[in-house]
Protein backbone atom coordinates (compact mmCIF):
# COMPACT_ATOMS: atom_id res chain seq x y z
CA UNK A 1 0.00 0.00 0.00
CA UNK A 2 1.32 3.43 -0.95
CA UNK A 3 0.95 5.60 2.16
CA UNK A 4 2.22 8.81 0.55
CA UNK A 5 -1.27 10.11 -0.40
CA UNK A 6 -2.32 9.75 3.25
CA UNK A 7 0.58 11.67 4.77
CA UNK A 8 0.88 15.33 5.73
CA UNK A 9 4.68 15.62 5.69
CA UNK A 10 5.24 17.64 8.84
CA UNK A 11 7.88 19.84 10.45
CA UNK A 12 6.57 21.85 13.40
CA UNK A 13 9.57 21.86 15.73
CA UNK A 14 10.28 25.31 17.19
CA UNK A 15 13.86 25.19 15.92
CA UNK A 16 12.88 24.48 12.30
CA UNK A 17 14.93 26.55 9.85
CA UNK A 18 14.13 27.80 6.34
CA UNK A 19 16.62 25.31 4.90
CA UNK A 20 14.83 22.44 6.63
CA UNK A 21 11.48 23.64 5.33
CA UNK A 22 12.84 23.74 1.77
CA UNK A 23 14.12 20.18 2.19
CA UNK A 24 10.72 19.12 3.53
CA UNK A 25 9.11 20.59 0.42
CA UNK A 26 11.55 18.83 -1.91
CA UNK A 27 10.74 15.52 -0.23
CA UNK A 28 6.99 16.17 -0.43
CA UNK A 29 7.15 17.01 -4.12
CA UNK A 30 9.23 13.91 -4.86
CA UNK A 31 6.92 11.56 -2.95
CA UNK A 32 3.65 13.40 -3.69
CA UNK A 33 2.56 13.50 -0.08
CA UNK A 34 -0.95 14.76 0.71
CA UNK A 35 0.51 18.06 1.94
CA UNK A 36 3.36 19.64 3.86
CA UNK A 37 2.48 20.95 7.31
CA UNK A 38 4.68 23.83 8.39
CA UNK A 39 4.66 26.63 11.00
CA UNK A 40 2.71 29.75 9.99
CA UNK A 41 5.88 31.79 9.54
CA UNK A 42 6.99 29.42 6.75
CA UNK A 43 3.75 29.19 4.76
CA UNK A 44 4.84 31.66 2.11
CA UNK A 45 8.22 29.95 1.72
CA UNK A 46 6.58 26.53 1.38
CA UNK A 47 3.98 27.80 -1.09
CA UNK A 48 6.73 29.20 -3.29
CA UNK A 49 8.83 26.04 -3.00
CA UNK A 50 5.88 23.80 -3.92
CA UNK A 51 4.43 25.95 -6.70
CA UNK A 52 3.42 23.68 -9.58
CA UNK A 53 4.14 20.47 -7.65
CA UNK A 54 0.53 19.62 -6.85
CA UNK A 55 1.33 19.35 -3.13
CA UNK A 56 -0.75 21.69 -0.92
CA UNK A 57 0.55 23.69 2.02
CA UNK A 58 -0.97 23.09 5.45
CA UNK A 59 -0.29 25.12 8.57
CA UNK A 60 -1.40 25.22 12.18
CA UNK A 61 -3.64 27.73 13.95
CA UNK A 62 -3.78 28.35 17.71
CA UNK A 63 -1.00 25.80 18.00
CA UNK A 64 -0.19 23.90 20.15
CA UNK A 65 -2.35 24.86 23.14
CA UNK A 66 -5.58 26.10 21.56
CA UNK A 67 -6.36 28.86 24.00
CA UNK A 68 -5.74 31.89 21.78
CA UNK A 69 -8.71 34.22 21.54
CA UNK A 70 -11.09 33.33 18.68
CA UNK A 71 -10.36 36.63 16.90
CA UNK A 72 -6.63 35.85 17.08
CA UNK A 73 -7.16 32.41 15.54
CA UNK A 74 -9.35 33.96 12.85
CA UNK A 75 -6.72 36.57 11.96
CA UNK A 76 -3.96 33.95 12.03
CA UNK A 77 -6.03 31.82 9.65
CA UNK A 78 -6.67 34.81 7.37
CA UNK A 79 -2.94 35.53 7.12
CA UNK A 80 -2.08 31.87 6.50
CA UNK A 81 -4.58 31.62 3.66
CA UNK A 82 -3.28 34.87 2.16
CA UNK A 83 0.26 33.45 2.27
CA UNK A 84 -0.75 30.36 0.32
CA UNK A 85 -1.99 27.74 2.77
CA UNK A 86 -4.95 25.71 1.57
CA UNK A 87 -5.29 23.46 4.63
CA UNK A 88 -5.48 24.68 8.23
CA UNK A 89 -5.10 22.51 11.34
CA UNK A 90 -6.69 24.46 14.21
CA UNK A 91 -6.47 23.53 17.89
CA UNK A 92 -9.84 23.96 19.53
CA UNK A 93 -10.16 25.53 22.97
CA UNK A 94 -9.70 22.40 25.06
CA UNK A 95 -10.44 24.08 28.38
CA UNK A 96 -13.69 25.49 27.06
CA UNK A 97 -14.72 22.06 25.84
CA UNK A 98 -13.97 20.47 29.21
CA UNK A 99 -15.85 23.27 30.98
CA UNK A 100 -18.96 22.57 28.92
CA UNK A 101 -18.82 25.87 27.00
CA UNK A 102 -19.95 24.03 23.90
CA UNK A 103 -21.64 26.89 22.07
CA UNK A 104 -18.44 28.93 22.22
CA UNK A 105 -16.37 26.02 20.96
CA UNK A 106 -18.74 25.38 18.08
CA UNK A 107 -18.89 29.07 17.17
CA UNK A 108 -15.10 29.32 17.01
CA UNK A 109 -14.83 26.28 14.75
CA UNK A 110 -17.72 27.48 12.60
CA UNK A 111 -16.12 30.88 11.97
CA UNK A 112 -12.90 29.29 10.75
CA UNK A 113 -14.76 26.69 8.69
CA UNK A 114 -16.70 29.46 6.95
CA UNK A 115 -13.50 31.39 6.25
CA UNK A 116 -11.72 28.31 4.91
CA UNK A 117 -14.57 27.28 2.67
CA UNK A 118 -14.96 30.82 1.32
CA UNK A 119 -11.30 30.66 0.33
CA UNK A 120 -11.54 27.11 -1.06
CA UNK A 121 -9.49 25.71 1.82
CA UNK A 122 -9.85 22.76 4.21
CA UNK A 123 -10.24 23.00 7.99
CA UNK A 124 -8.96 20.27 10.28
CA UNK A 125 -9.76 20.64 13.98
CA UNK A 126 -7.29 19.23 16.51
CA UNK A 127 -9.12 17.98 19.59
CA UNK A 128 -6.05 16.64 21.52
CA UNK A 129 -7.45 13.25 22.45
CA UNK A 130 -4.75 12.68 25.10
CA UNK A 131 -6.44 15.34 27.25
CA UNK A 132 -10.04 14.17 26.76
CA UNK A 133 -12.27 11.43 28.12
CA UNK A 134 -14.09 9.20 25.65
CA UNK A 135 -17.28 11.19 26.30
CA UNK A 136 -15.45 14.44 25.56
CA UNK A 137 -14.02 12.99 22.34
CA UNK A 138 -17.55 12.11 21.21
CA UNK A 139 -18.75 15.62 22.10
CA UNK A 140 -15.82 17.25 20.30
CA UNK A 141 -16.53 15.21 17.18
CA UNK A 142 -20.18 16.26 17.23
CA UNK A 143 -19.28 19.92 17.57
CA UNK A 144 -16.76 19.73 14.74
CA UNK A 145 -19.29 18.09 12.45
CA UNK A 146 -22.04 20.56 13.30
CA UNK A 147 -19.68 23.51 12.81
CA UNK A 148 -18.65 22.39 9.32
CA UNK A 149 -15.10 21.13 9.84
CA UNK A 150 -13.68 18.95 7.08
CA UNK A 151 -11.48 16.81 9.33
CA UNK A 152 -11.15 16.04 13.01
CA UNK A 153 -7.53 15.51 14.03
CA UNK A 154 -6.39 13.58 17.08
CA UNK A 155 -3.35 15.41 18.33
CA UNK A 156 -0.80 18.19 18.15
CA UNK A 157 2.10 15.85 18.85
CA UNK A 158 2.99 18.07 21.82
CA UNK A 159 0.81 16.34 24.46
CA UNK A 160 1.59 13.24 26.52
CA UNK A 161 0.72 10.94 23.64
CA UNK A 162 -0.41 11.05 20.04
CA UNK A 163 -2.97 9.09 18.09
CA UNK A 164 -4.13 5.62 19.06
CA UNK A 165 -6.17 3.04 17.19
CA UNK A 166 -8.81 3.29 19.92
CA UNK A 167 -9.06 7.07 19.40
CA UNK A 168 -9.55 6.65 15.67
CA UNK A 169 -12.16 3.92 16.07
CA UNK A 170 -14.15 6.03 18.55
CA UNK A 171 -13.92 9.11 16.34
CA UNK A 172 -15.04 7.17 13.28
CA UNK A 173 -18.07 5.88 15.18
CA UNK A 174 -18.88 9.42 16.33
CA UNK A 175 -18.58 11.27 13.02
CA UNK A 176 -20.75 11.39 9.90
CA UNK A 177 -19.23 9.64 6.91
CA UNK A 178 -18.44 12.93 5.21
CA UNK A 179 -16.15 14.16 8.01
CA UNK A 180 -12.66 12.79 7.65
CA UNK A 181 -10.11 11.92 10.34
CA UNK A 182 -6.45 12.81 10.68
CA UNK A 183 -4.23 10.82 13.03
CA UNK A 184 -1.09 12.55 14.27
CA UNK A 185 1.53 12.26 16.95
CA UNK A 186 3.91 9.38 17.53
CA UNK A 187 3.40 7.57 14.21
CA UNK A 188 6.88 6.10 13.88
CA UNK A 189 6.42 2.79 12.06
CA UNK A 190 4.68 1.63 8.94
CA UNK A 191 2.77 -0.95 10.95
CA UNK A 192 1.39 1.77 13.23
CA UNK A 193 0.42 3.89 10.23
CA UNK A 194 -1.38 1.00 8.55
CA UNK A 195 -3.25 0.17 11.75
CA UNK A 196 -4.49 3.75 12.04
CA UNK A 197 -5.66 3.75 8.42
CA UNK A 198 -7.43 0.45 8.97
CA UNK A 199 -9.20 1.94 12.01
CA UNK A 200 -10.55 4.81 9.91
CA UNK A 201 -7.86 7.49 9.53
CA UNK A 202 -7.96 9.32 6.19
CA UNK A 203 -4.78 11.32 6.82
CA UNK A 204 -1.63 10.81 8.85
CA UNK A 205 0.46 13.65 10.21
CA UNK A 206 4.08 12.60 10.56
CA UNK A 207 7.58 14.02 10.75
CA UNK A 208 8.79 10.48 10.08
CA UNK A 209 7.14 10.21 6.67
CA UNK A 210 10.05 8.89 4.62
CA UNK A 211 10.65 6.05 7.05
CA UNK A 212 6.97 5.08 6.84
CA UNK A 213 7.41 4.64 3.09
CA UNK A 214 10.75 2.84 3.21
CA UNK A 215 10.00 0.03 5.61
CA UNK A 216 9.11 -3.43 4.32
CA UNK A 217 5.74 -3.46 2.60
CA UNK A 218 2.81 -4.59 4.69
CA UNK A 219 -0.84 -5.07 3.88
CA UNK A 220 -3.70 -3.64 5.84
CA UNK A 221 -4.95 -5.83 8.68
CA UNK A 222 -8.02 -7.89 7.82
Amino acid sequence: MNLAPYIDHTLLRPEATPAQIRQLCREAAAQQFASVCVPPCYVKLAAEALHGSGVPVCTVIGFPLGYSLPKVKFFEAHLALADGATELDMVLNIGALKAGELAAVEEEIGELAELCHFRGAILKVIIETALLTDEEIVTACRLCAEAGADFVKTSTGFASRGASVADIALMRQSLPDGIRIKAAGGIRTRAAALALVAAGADRLGSSNSLALLQEDDETLPA
